[in-house]
């Protein structure tokens, strides 16, 4: 297991480069996305003029305030509390993010499914976990909100984070086929079969 302190973008090379148990920290741009974000993209073919190429996306619909611009709020928007969402509900949006935007790593919490994994592995990409709960320890890395589109779906817009340090966040899918939710949910089975089997009872 290693560690990658990286600046975005990054290559596919890169990418494929991580393996499952590994951890990554990211410096330079971040996108923050969500489920109504990605409906407008991909379900109702709007598109955004930031480049996401070889970037990493969060799920996240930030808690933002409006303020003056300025050099330290250049989209005028301060960060208040930027936590992560469930990814399992934008399974979907994966394949699309990574053939059409470029998208390299997908940040969230609980992992994504088959799908997810396989275009990972044909495209060279990543899932990279975060803990639940650390919403505040998340907002001390992001430097600045540096731009944002789509933004009529205010808080579920695309938002442009500059980020110092944003991490260490653990690969929880890889390009190779690894998944760290598969390996936990195969172990939690093994268990529950033991546990079982020295109650007698038949699973």
């Amino acid at each position: 297991m290693s560690h990658h302190d990286v600046d975005t973008p990054v290559t596919e090379a890169q990418a494929r480069a991580w393996r499952v148990g590994d951890t990554v920290t990211l410096n330079g741009l971040l996108f923050g996305i969500r489920d109504r974000t990605q409906i407008e993209m991909f379900d109702r073919g709007r598109k955004t003029r930031l480049n996401l190429q070889g970037h990493a996306v969060i799920h996240t619909a930030p808690n933002v305030r409006r303020v003056p611009v300025s050099a330290k709020f250049p989209a005028g928007y301060e960060p208040i509390c930027v936590g992560t969402t469930t990814s399992d509900r934008m399974e979907r949006f994966t394949r699309p993010l990574m053939t059409q935007y470029g998208v390299r790593m997908i940040i969230g919490k609980g992992g994504l499914r088959d799908g997810s994994q396989a275009a990972f592995q044909e495209l060279g990409g990543v899932y990279l976990a975060i803990i639940g709960g650390t919403a505040a320890l998340e907002t001390t890395w992001i430097e600045a909100i540096e731009d944002v589109d789509l933004d009529d779906v205010n808080p579920e817009s695309l938002w442009q984070f500059r980020v110092k340090s944003f991490g260490p966040l653990l690969v929880g899918m890889d390009s190779h086929g690894g998944s760290l939710y598969r390996e936990v949910a195969s172990e939690t089975q093994r268990r529950r079969a033991d546990v079982l089997a020295s109650l007698g009872v038949k699973a």
